[in-house]
């Protein structure tokens, strides 16, 4: 979509969205198109894009992952063919956050994370208990970045592991995902 949107900018040299309607792609039918632009140019949208910008440049070291344009579902279907079962979280985690061939992460947060998410779930379960596919409480509790804030925190990592949208999440103790999950739409 980007392409999309960067190819009307410069065919119309103008970053106003409201210039582009007449540009749609071939691909998409040119009312839906009209729709995007109209929500582009919009206050809040510009402001969530800006606050989006500034996040990734701010920590680019945490936007490295390998699986391109590659969807997490297509990544946990292929897994789940090679390995002839469901991969668990950490398997798809690996998947996308180490070079292909090696055993490096592509970076040092990432394998930060899956460290200490390890050493986690071996404090919570003894040796030969059966452990959970996701501690969602040991995975956001040791990677926040807003602890000290509340309930809330940043998770990363795995996006649309289990839900497709998950930026901000409050967590409360229940047995079913679903609903030890709430995702809020602040950034």
């Amino acid at each position: 979509m980007w392409e999309a949107r960067d190819k009307a900018a410069k065919t119309t040299n103008s970053q106003d969205p409201t210039t582009w309607m007449d540009y749609s792609p071939m691909w998409m039918r040119r009312d839906y198109w009209e729709s995007l632009c109209h929500r582009w140019a919009t206050g809040p949208w510009k402001e969530r894009s800006q606050a989006a910008k500034h996040n990734r440049a701010a920590h680019p070291e945490k936007n490295v992952l390998t699986s391109g344009s590659v969807s997490y579902a297509t990544h946990s279907q292929k897994l789940r063919h090679e390995l002839e079962r469901p991969p668990t979280f950490r398997e798809l985690f690996d998947r996308t956050h180490k070079r292909k061939g090696t055993d490096d992460y592509v970076s040092e947060s990432a394998r930060t994370i899956a460290e200490t998410y390890d050493r986690t779930m071996a404090d919570r379960y003894a040796e030969g208990t059966p452990q959970p596919d996701l501690d969602a409480e040991a995975w956001v509790g040791r990677h926040s970045e807003r602890a000290e804030e509340g309930p809330s925190v940043r998770l990363w990592g795995q996006p649309g592991y289990y839900s497709s949208v998950v930026l901000i999440c409050e967590f409360g103790r229940s047995s079913g995902l679903h609903e030890f999950i709430y995702c809020d739409a602040r950034q």
